[in-house]
């Protein structure tokens, strides 16, 4: 995809309980018992820069983000169009800035989580609802990943959503308040509108090692299951599951990851941080997503590029060799291990570790039901006037 390229290089936007402890539930011996194995595809017709950014709950409707129009497309499973719409302009319905990809609620309604607010609309974009933050949101950044969305689920009858938190907190990451202050997500009811910030970085976090980190290191991946949330925060290889309930949450088990390759994240002094400034960087190591297939957890990770080729292919874009410098960037990405770990979802042991297939979009995926769903990666030859989305058994 066009845009993916420049999230390779360091982006800096500026703008006015109980625990368990599991340790050692890893099989990195696995032998590989399970496979994905490709069952049906579905294609919409699209000249653009487009992404898969949700699947409803039964499996009936796709949301796709197109760059190029900024167009929020939603299809049924036939590829059929159910409705589509920009909000670019300058109106009170207009999200402002994305900040995550959209989002199902429920079968006919998108939830946006922008600068302005979060908005729920209708296939169409008539405006259902807006949400505001609970603080001003002095400035944001993301980075697209396919299938990783707002999430939204219901407990006790009630609907809820769950989006990256985005609070300044009247603190920057150059500053220890910012790590002692810090939750990863916001947990919003629909209803009332009323927003609850919920995980913080916990005791013996590398978050909480007194240097200096950047969004994209602890950008938290999550999944909701049956009153718990399942969340990683990027390049920190721990899975940590929580009880939700009553908007509190308890920290029940924690999980170090062992992932081959996995690098560590750059070392950055915290004096080399300044206020207002938020920043992501894509060619480093991160748990990227978390999804339930059936009784099966699995979380999705990219082991990171070598940072001091990064380096050298950054030196070269400086330099004017842009050409030069997208060769080995493209070089660096195809060298990056990435792939998935399969855990049992009632035991958390771990199942296998699987490779992404060849042929489709590596920056992510999501799942529906009991399948993953894969966007086809663009032909280098010719420009596509498609989009083809692929499903995916895991056997």
């Amino acid at each position: 995809m066009k845009h993916t390229f420049y999230f390779l290089i360091l982006l800096i936007l500026f703008s006015c309980g109980n625990e368990k402890n599991n340790e050692s539930v890893q099989n990195p011996n696995s032998e590989g018992s399970l496979e994905l194995q490709k069952v049906d595809s579905v294609d919409y017709k699209l000249l653009g820069d487009p992404i898969l950014a949700d699947v409803s709950d039964d499996r009936s409707r796709m949301l796709i983000y197109d760059y190029a129009s900024s167009e929020i497309i939603t299809i049924d499973e036939d590829g059929m169009l159910l409705g589509k719409f920009s909000k670019t302009e300058d109106t009170p319905d207009a999200y402002g800035f994305m900040m995550e990809l959209p989002g199902f609620l429920g079968n006919d309604q998108v939830v946006v989580n922008g600068m302005r607010g979060v908005f729920i609309y209708d296939l169409e974009g008539n405006q259902i609802k807006k949400i505001d933050h609970p603080e001003s949101v002095g400035g944001a950044a993301f980075m697209p990943q396919v299938g990783k969305s707002v999430e939204t689920f219901t407990l006790q009858n009630q609907e809820f959503i769950l989006s990256k938190s985005v609070r300044p907190r009247d603190t920057y990451p150059g500053e220890q308040a910012f790590y002692d202050r810090f939750r990863a997500l916001e947990w919003i009811n629909v209803a009332s509108g009323e927003s609850t910030e919920i995980i913080p970085f916990e005791t013996g976090s590398i978050f909480k090692s007194g240097k200096g980190y950047i969004e994209s290191d602890y950008t938290p991946s999550f999944e909701w299951i049956n009153s718990k949330l399942y969340i990683s925060l990027g390049g920190e290889p721990i899975l940590r599951v929580y009880d939700l309930a009553d908007d509190t949450t308890q920290l029940d088990t924690t999980i170090n990851l062992t992932i081959p390759e996995f690098k560590e994240l750059p070392v950055r002094e915290r004096n080399e941080f300044s206020e207002g400034s938020v920043a992501l960087d894509g060619s480093t190591a991160s748990i990227r997503n978390i999804h339930r297939v059936g009784d099966k957890l699995i979380l999705h990770y990219y082991a990171g590029m070598d940072p001091e080729k990064v380096k050298e292919a950054g030196e070269l874009w400086q330099s004017g060799n842009e050409e030069e410098a997208g060769l080995l960037f493209d070089k660096l990405e195809a060298e990056v291990p990435k792939g998935f770990l399969v855990f049992d979802l009632e035991t958390l042991q771990l199942v296998d570790s699987v490779d992404l297939p060849k042929g489709v979009n590596m920056g992510g995926f999501l799942a529906a039901g009991n399948s993953l769903w894969f966007q086809k990666a663009p032909s280098e030859e010719v420009e596509e006037d498609f989009v083809r989305i692929y499903e995916y058994k895991l056997n």
